[in-house]
């Protein structure tokens, strides 16, 4: 559909069927990423992505996941990556580290490796804003990851 004094667009749609789509989860703030891993699995699937093209890596925390993510990105195994976590603030300076650095880390891989990647790291002030958001921030993933991997292989 041109939306734009008719100059072309890239259509894509949310059918997953055929993608082979990689998650990997912290385990740090368990009951939030099982929440989050909940409802981005429920929506992959209602997109029409096989669970036998899903797998689910789980990291100790959210420093580690962009590691997990770039292993999973080289590989040539999938199309798209969600990362999942929740960073929620204590009384340090370390929430802002590990917000920045996950953050940054997943953007770098992205770009490094060409992969669709849907960031699901909740950043909150407490427990009670990450339990609110993980249900909605989860299936928000699923549907990032399956247009963004559609759009980039028109892309090509």
């Amino acid at each position: 559909m041109a939306r734009y004094d008719n100059i072309p667009e890239f259509e894509t749609d949310l059918d997953g069927r055929g993608l082979r789509v990689g998650i990997v989860m912290s385990r740090f703030n368990q009951d939030v990423c099982e929440g989050l891993l909940s409802a981005c699995t429920a929506e992959l699937l209602r997109l029409n992505v096989s669970p036998e093209l899903m797998r689910i890596a789980t990291v100790p925390g959210a420093l580690e996941i962009p590691l997990a993510l770039q292993t999973m990105a080289r590989s040539g195994r999938f199309d798209a990556l969600i990362a999942l976590g929740a960073v929620i603030r204590g009384e340090t300076y370390h929430f802002e580290l590990v917000s920045n650095e996950t953050g940054s880390g997943i953007n770098r891989v992205g770009l490094d490796t060409g992969m669709p990647i849907a960031n699901g790291v909740l950043t909150t002030e407490d427990d009670d804003q990450a339990l609110a958001r993980m249900q909605e921030k989860g299936a928000d993933c699923a549907r990032t990851a399956i247009e963004m991997a559609k759009l980039l292989k028109q892309l090509q």
